[in-house]
């Protein structure tokens, strides 16, 4: 068995109806005609499953290596509650027109229908052309048949709210909220390991086959969420060289990092894996210690530019955070399990 290192993968890209151009050269990759919405940078969904693209590991897709690696790779309690199954589908969205507004099961709903996990989400908005918005709750209350007659006659987004969005904005959907992500924001999603999306409703526009999408109006109806909160959106402290937490629950914690210096992160104490997603600028995370795992692995560092993503092991979850441009102008998202607040 090797020993584990910070693990980059092979590019993952899907082409969709809403999806654009910008991804590929966000990636430094050539520019073509496919739309491409979705890269999936950390993935153990059957069929969509990341592969390895550095190291002693490469070729290897990050199921196999959750099975062989178990709490060296998943960390201790991560792995008591979910096996082999790796827990989180880390993802950048880039939606040159609106994705259908739609809804993900949670939990219970999920197992009974699906046999998998519910889905609940966050956003980080990476970038958003002037006048790009998104939907996010109801702004108002809604019956079970004022939703059916809505989808019916194609007023739904008139009862959902409307959020003009920026750089740097932050929503956290749980399992249940109707939501769509609209034309012209790129986002960087942080979600449950499910791929179970309820359509509801699609602005009658084909697919990339030229038929119809499928909806999921009866599906959906049971597992929304027909509440009107105060407020959708995530505000944050806007700090420097310290980890600001953006979204926190059972299922994940996201923190972001602005940093114009080396930083050092021991997470041990969450004995979870840590995935890292750029944002903005550029920067190298660099191994300190694998907490008595054997030998330092060969492989002690990576470097991370705009839209990339790697994930550390949590045998090795001692690690500096190094900005290549010491601007004040890196951003990284930091992803992982808080086992030392939740699931005790």
């Amino acid at each position: 068995m090797d020993t584990l290192y910070p693990l980059v993968f092979r590019d993952n890209f899907f082409e969709l109806v809403w999806g654009g151009h910008r991804l590929k050269p966000m990636k430094g990759l050539p520019a073509d005609d496919l739309k491409i919405g979705e890269s999936w940078e950390v993935s153990a969904v059957e069929g969509k499953e990341s592969v390895v693209a550095n190291g002693a590991l490469a070729g290897r897709n990050l199921s196999s290596l959750v099975s062989e690696y178990k709490s060296l790779l998943l960390g201790e309690k991560v792995y008591k509650m979910y096996g082999d199954k790796f827990p989180l589908l880390i993802k950048f969205i880039d939606a040159a027109d609106d994705l259908s507004i739609q809804v993900h099961p949670g939990d219970k709903l999920a197992k009974e229908r699906h046999g998998c996990f519910g889905k609940t989400e966050m956003w980080f908005v990476v970038d958003a052309k002037e006048d790009a918005h998104l939907y996010s709750g109801f702004k108002s209350p809604i019956s079970k048949y004022e939703y059916r007659k809505r989808v019916e006659d194609g007023t739904i987004p008139e009862v959902l709210q409307r959020h003009d969005v920026h750089a740097g904005d932050v929503f956290y959907i749980p399992s249940g909220r109707v939501h769509a992500i609209c034309g012209g924001t790129l986002v960087a999603e942080v979600q449950q390991s499910s791929d179970i999306t309820y359509r509801i409703f699609d602005y009658n526009r084909p697919g990339l086959d030229g038929k119809p999408r499928q909806l999921h109006t009866d599906l959906a109806e049971d597992a929304i969420d027909y509440s009107v909160y105060d407020s959708y959106k995530t505000d944050y402290e806007q700090l420097v060289n310290k980890p600001v937490g953006v979204a926190e629950c059972p299922y994940f914690t996201v923190k972001i990092l602005k940093l114009d210096r080396a930083f050092h992160r021991k997470l041990f104490k969450y004995d979870s894996f840590v995935v890292y997603m750029c944002l903005q600028g550029d920067c190298t995370i660099k191994v300190r210690s694998n907490r008595g795992f054997g030998e330092m692995p060969e492989i002690r560092q990576v470097k991370l530019s705009k839209c990339k993503s790697c994930l550390i092991p949590a045998s090795c979850a001692d690690i500096d955070v190094v900005p290549n441009n010491l601007s004040g102008r890196t951003r990284v998202l930091e992803v992982y399990i808080d086992n030392k607040n939740y699931n005790k």
